[in-house]
């Protein structure tokens, strides 16, 4: 099993029940929420920051674990 690739983005929307709409580096749009660690320790995450986010391989969505 390899690691999921980490990209970083900007928070481009916030949705309810801590979803984000990310917009990557590349111009391309992905759903996310947010990893266990930042839920646990409420770290803030608002429109315009800069997150990194680990893709899911399968596509679908994306998970946010650090935001810089």
């Amino acid at each position: 099993m390899s690691e999921p690739e980490v990209v970083t983005g900007i928070v481009d929307e916030a949705l309810p029940n801590t979803l984000f709409r990310v917009k990557l580096e590349g111009g391309e749009i992905v759903l996310a929420y947010l990893a266990g660690k930042m839920r646990l320790h409420r770290i803030k995450v608002l429109v315009g920051d800069r997150v990194e986010v680990r893709l899911d391989p399968y596509g679908g969505r994306a998970r946010i674990t650090r935001r810089s």
